[in-house]
């Protein structure tokens, strides 16, 4: 009998479980390697900027860490919204699993762009429009994820955390056009899919090392915590109390 991969093979929780499992430690170590890949491109090889001087190395940090905001937020939508519309219970656990990292790296974005702020702008803080919506952006991602643990029914928190989810989706590319769309302090985009890069090839590489650790970092700590997630809704089935119980055996 030919094995077929089918379809959503790994839609259910305890397939899934076990996937992941398999995958999370080779997450790390892409993480560990990617992060000490980048950090050395980025601090040690990349040359002094003639402007800025050494102060433009916080992009190693800000740019990977504002990209990952407002993707993770689109993928949090996204499977928010497939629980929502489908009533599938992996996608509603993977858009709660999401919504930390998401509002960490938005944070990190705030934080470093902040420090990056000071020595150019000479402030640490304006209500520059690619700021302003960045911040309302963790503010998305706090609010969704106190709605969804004020909410004791599952099923209903799921359904208005993926409402909030979706609607605030509308302001991802608010941030991402608000350079050019106002008259803002924060430069434009230095990476752009239809023009050549303006930056030295040695520091996109350093960012793009720095981004796949972040990627890599994001998938090990989803897979950790919605992992947790599964446990959790899912400790009266049988197979979650015999992989228990051969723990607790070990």
């Amino acid at each position: 009998m030919s094995a077929k991969l089918r379809l959503f093979t790994f839609a259910a929780p305890s397939r899934f479980y076990h996937l992941t499992g398999m995958l999370i430690p080779w997450c790390w170590a892409l993480t560990i390697g990617l992060t000490l890949a980048g950090l050395y491109v980025g601090l040690l090889v990349a040359p002094t900027d003639a402007t800025q001087r050494d102060a433009y190395r916080i992009i190693f940090i800000h740019v990977p860490s504002a990209w990952m905001s407002m993707l993770l937020y689109l993928a949090m939508a996204f499977w928010a919204a497939i629980g929502w519309a489908f009533k599938a219970r992996m996608a509603s656990m993977f858009a709660r699993a999401i919504a930390p990292t998401g509002a960490m790296f938005t944070f990190v974005a705030l934080w470093s762009g902040a420090i990056w702020g000071k020595p150019t702008w000479g402030t640490w803080w304006v209500w520059d429009a690619r700021l302003t919506s960045e911040l309302i952006l963790l503010f998305l991602y706090l609010g969704y994820i106190a709605l969804v643990e004020a909410i004791d029914d599952i099923r209903r928190a799921d359904q208005a955390g993926a409402l909030l989810a979706v609607v605030g989706a509308v302001n991802v590319p608010i941030i991402y056009f608000s350079v050019k769309w106002w008259n803002t302090l924060h430069q434009g985009a230095t990476i752009s899919m239809t023009a050549a890069p303006k930056m030295a090839a040695i520091m996109l590489n350093g960012m793009l090392l720095m981004t796949f650790a972040c990627w890599a970092y994001a998938f090990a700590v989803v897979f950790v915590r919605v992992r947790a997630i599964i446990v959790e809704r899912d400790r009266g089935t049988a197979w979650v109390s015999e992989m228990l119980a051969g723990q607790k055996g070990v």
